[in-house]
């Protein structure tokens, strides 16, 4: 049995310095004790206009990364972004989510195969093709150029956002539309030491607002070229977003917004251990592929005056995704090319209202809020005929026979209430949030007849968070929470393994600091406890039963001018991470879960010097593991199997570097490294598209913005 909970030497390290500032904490401005209830000012929703002191204000574990951190780090894609935030895990793309349009993140020891345990949106709107019954992002539409900031609550979100977010709440802010006119074109590429391939991404932003109040914006972000696996890596990625916004009146204000995805890109797929050992950058799936497309409008009326905030937000989907896998050679060595079709819709009307209401000693933010959403989903699976591999056949070109498919849908109603009690320098936020779910699925097999399975669900989701603040500056959270993932199409339809819904109970315990003589950060303690866990292995869910995930969240920010003028544009971040994510029962009954590292952390530094700016950046993680499926083994397997998909995964630590120059007040270049000591990394998977994945190479990385 692995010990529930140690706090390593890094976190011990964390927790001092946070002890530390305790001493510093008197020199403070001013204590919050003596900011007067008057100055209460109604919140409302708190994922709108994220800043740092949103984060100093929020009773949970939360970090925001901002474009100008993300866009100097060198980051192209939202993983490279992701990977900087304590409690996050990133997985490279693997299995049926190994294209870049998907996003495999997972939380705290919580899977990453296809994002399923996190809320994740963009500007408040789900990004999942179906949030209730379809929440996993093999298509990720988004594009990282298109984006203002990254906002990720990792607890105390359950009240007002959902279903599947016991991994927290990922909240992908879009460029804002300028008050003043403004126009933004830049170009960033990825050069791959192996292979010389060359992936790009274009961007373009222009917008303003006149003087009647009415403002729109174009944003626009692709992603093309090829990877650095040989075959099948051809990316086109296009993401274009229309922004719209007209000041009635002070207080009152309507915006609108257009977003269309579309992208295809190959698939590598896994290698066997014989073949990476051979060569790592190979592929022998020449027909895989990805695909998606989205559609999608919303429109929202807002209301903001000092004591009261209310909006009424609407929101129309329409997604398709699919896939083409080759099988694995059968007995005979014939193979099949495997297609996906799948269609989705989605809409939902979602009104909220918060008011403030003072008294001379205490204060309250209620707020209200209700969601109507409505999903319908057509998923389908098809093949072509056998083959052999290398063969005269154009399994690319095939017809498709339809094998099996599905048609589900889902009405969800859900409502929260929520109170934030101001009293002296305690705020309290008692909550609850129902969730009203009616789901259903008609299995579809060619030659039977149809199976329909309904279910619902009706849960109570309570939370509570209490937050003390030592001074404007530093504050003291603690936070309790439950979580609810509804079934999955995917999960109705299938009969057997023993399908629930999964519930979870989420605790936190941490603070934050902002801007106290120079020092910014976070420390966190959170454990969960799943009730019932569900995992895919090899195509087929199955309940993994209670699980547990704890551990500690930290990370630390400090300005060297605060020590002396002439370290001026010097700064230092950190973060470290420690989880412990074990099974509580059945075959591997304290063993680790797999796919996520108990140890993860980064460092880096920025200098900024008259026109010039430079970074360092490493990242670092600890081994993984990949042990197979405890309700068909009882052997948790550490050696690497034949076919690549179980065994150990060894840890790494990648480097990074960049340099920038502003040429003029309008144009800038900056030149950087990705993995500078090319260090080869891999990681495996274990579903439909099993093997190894080897890791990113040295990767020269080129930028140029011009803006008007």
């Amino acid at each position: 049995m692995q010990p529930a909970f140690r706090p390593t030497g890094g976190a011990l390290g964390a927790a001092l310095l946070f002890v530390s500032l305790s001493a510093q904490a008197a020199d403070a401005q001013k204590n919050a004790a003596e900011t007067t209830l008057n100055s209460v000012t109604v919140v409302g929703n708190w994922l709108e206009n994220p800043n740092a002191a949103k984060v100093l204000e929020h009773p949970g574990a939360r970090t925001i990364v901002d474009r100008e951190t993300f866009v100097e780090s060198g980051a192209t894609n939202v993983r490279d972004v992701l990977r900087r935030i304590p409690g996050v895990q990133v997985q490279d793309s693997n299995g049926t989510g190994g294209s870049d349009i998907s996003l495999n993140v997972g939380v705290r020891g919580l899977t990453s195969r296809l994002s399923p345990r996190s809320t994740i949106m963009m500007d408040g709107i789900p990004l999942a093709v179906a949030p209730y019954g379809q929440p996993q992002l093999s298509m990720a539409p988004l594009a990282l150029g298109n984006l203002q900031d990254v906002d990720v609550v990792r607890g105390a979100g359950s009240v007002r956002y959902g279903p599947q977010n016991v991994g927290g709440i990922i909240n992908f802010v879009s460029r804002a539309i300028p008050q003043t006119f403004a126009a933004e074109a830049s170009v960033e590429s990825d050069i791959y030491s192996h292979g010389g391939s060359v992936k790009t991404t274009p961007s373009v932003f222009v917008g303003g607002t006149n003087e009647q109040g009415l403002g729109g914006a174009l944003l626009y972000s692709g992603t093309y070229g090829n990877g650095y696996r040989e075959s099948n890596d051809h990316v086109n990625i296009d993401d274009l977003m229309l922004k719209g916004a007209y000041r009635i009146s002070s207080t009152d204000q309507i915006t609108a917004g257009f977003h269309y995805y579309e992208a295809l890109a190959g698939m590598p797929g896994g290698l066997t251990a014989a073949e990476y050992a051979a060569n790592p950058f190979q592929s022998t799936r020449p027909f895989d592929n990805f695909s998606g497309r989205r559609t999608d409008f919303n429109l929202k009326y807002s209301h903001a005056d000092a004591d009261r905030k209310w909006e009424v937000l609407t929101y129309y989907t329409d997604s398709f995704r699919g896939s083409n896998i080759q099988s694995r050679p059968a007995s005979n060595g014939t193979v099949t090319l495997n297609g996906a079709p799948r269609n989705y819709h989605t809409f939902a009307i979602e009104p909220r209202y918060a008011q403030v209401f003072r008294s001379e000693s205490i204060s309250h933010e209620v707020g209200v809020g209700y969601r109507f959403l409505r999903e319908a989903s057509e998923e389908q699976a098809t093949r072509t005929a056998s083959y052999l591999p290398g063969s005269t056949f154009d399994a690319a070109n095939a017809p498709m026979k339809l094998t099996s498919g599905s048609v589900g849908g889902t009405t969800a109603n859900a409502v929260y209430i929520d109170d934030t009690i101001d009293i002296g320098n305690w705020t309290i936020t008692p909550g609850l949030r129902y969730e009203f779910i009616r789901s259903y699925a008609t299995a579809l097999t060619p030659g039977k007849p149809d199976v329909r399975s309904d279910v619902s669900a009706n849960e109570p989701l309570p939370s509570l968070s209490v937050m003390y603040h030592v001074n404007d500056k530093w504050n003291v959270f603690a936070n309790a929470g439950v979580s609810f993932g509804p079934m999955q199409y995917f999960q109705i339809v299938q009969s057997t393994n023993n399908l629930q819904p999964e519930k979870a109970k989420t605790y936190e315990l941490g603070t934050h600091v902002e801007g106290l003589n120079g020092w910014a950060g976070e420390l966190t303690l959170f454990n969960i406890d799943f009730s019932q866990e569900l995992q895919l292995n090899n195509g087929e869910w199955t309940n993994l039963g209670a699980t547990t995930h704890r551990g500690v969240e930290a990370g630390l920010r400090y300005d060297f001018s605060k020590i002396a003028p002439t370290l001026a544009g010097l700064s230092a971040y950190a973060t470290y991470t420690y989880t412990s994510a074990t099974f509580n029962q059945g075959n591997f009954a304290g063993r680790d879960l797999p796919f996520y590292s108990r140890h993860v952390g980064t460092v880096g530094m920025r200098y900024e010097r008259n026109r010039w700016s430079f970074n360092v950046d490493a990242f670092a993680q600890s081994k993984q593991r990949s042990p197979g499926d405890p309700s068909t083994s009882t052997v948790y397997q550490t050696a690497e199997s034949a076919n690549g998909a179980l065994g150990d995964i060894p840890g790494y630590m990648l480097t990074n570097i960049r340099a920038g120059y502003d040429i003029g007040k309008h144009a800038k270049v900056a030149f950087g490294i990705k993995n500078l000591f090319d260090r080869r990394y891999f990681t495996r998977s274990n579903d439909q598209n099993f093997g190894k994945y080897v890791g990113m190479p040295r990767t020269f990385h080129v930028q140029a913005t011009l803006s008007y």
